[in-house]
């Protein structure tokens, strides 16, 4: 079942760029395996996905050892509490719901070594944006972005790719458009405001490249919003007990 539903999204991945005047290597699938066995993920892998995502730092614990030879891409995609910063580093190749400074410099200095230098590998973040009033999302203020994202770039062992979002639920996809179109305008403007502020050689195209946005039922409407990555999970492992 996990293959054929991988190949169906990837079907309707291409198809939603094709409407969109993209190419379906533009957007990266994010398979969402929390709640799921290691057993799911090594056969999303032997399905041909290569990036993976996970809501909690314990429960990827769990599961990474019997993961831990797949040549795949770990994502956390939920939110991190500051005092699990540290093991986030360790675990994971990026995360992609950094929602203030205060967690970015955790994150940074918990990407050093033991003599404060960089790793050789800076950890991938994210900015998570929240732009409905919902209680029960997370997410960095729009007025806040610019300082926040500056603040990253200044932190060494972190590579600031791009931003992140949740939208409201809806069944209708389309109730989502707004929120995606939102945040493709935000990051816009920050790539264009830190791009201004770089030496002239800088290309704008390699400042933000990652809108990650976009989930099993609203993932076409996202990439015709400009989602370079999408987060599947249901529509890939099933549905949750």
């Amino acid at each position: 079942m996990i293959r054929e539903n991988a190949a169906a999204i990837q079907g309707r991945i291409a198809a939603a760029a094709t409407r969109a005047g993209r190419s379906a290597d533009d957007v990266t699938l994010v398979a969402i395996s929390k709640t799921f066995p290691a057993a799911a993920i090594r056969a999303a892998w032997e399905a041909g996905i290569r990036h993976f995502g996970e809501n909690r730092v314990q429960e990827w614990e769990g599961k990474r050892p019997d993961v831990a030879d797949l040549a795949a891409t770990w994502h956390l995609v939920g939110h991190l509490q500051s005092n699990k910063a540290r093991r986030a580093a360790a675990l994971f190749h990026s995360v992609d719901s950094v929602d203030s400074l205060d967690l970015a410099r955790r994150l940074d200095a918990a990407s050093r070594d033991s003599t404060g230098a960089s790793t050789a590998q800076r950890l991938r973040v994210l900015l998570e944006v929240r732009l409905a009033p919902e209680k029960t999302k997370t997410g960095a203020e729009p007025a806040e972005l610019e300082a926040i994202a500056r603040g990253v770039l200044l932190l060494p062992g972190l590579e600031l790719a791009g931003l992140m979002c949740v939208p409201p639920f809806a069944e209708n996809p389309e109730r989502a458009r707004p929120y995606f179109r939102r945040l493709r305008e935000l990051c816009d403007a920050l790539r264009a405001s830190l791009a201004a502020a770089r030496p002239p050689a800088a290309s704008p195209d390699a400042i933000l490249p990652v809108l990650s946005m976009g989930m099993s039922h609203d993932f076409e409407v996202a990439i015709e919003e400009g989602a370079t990555e999408v987060r599947v999970g249901s529509a890939i492992f099933g549905a949750r007990g």
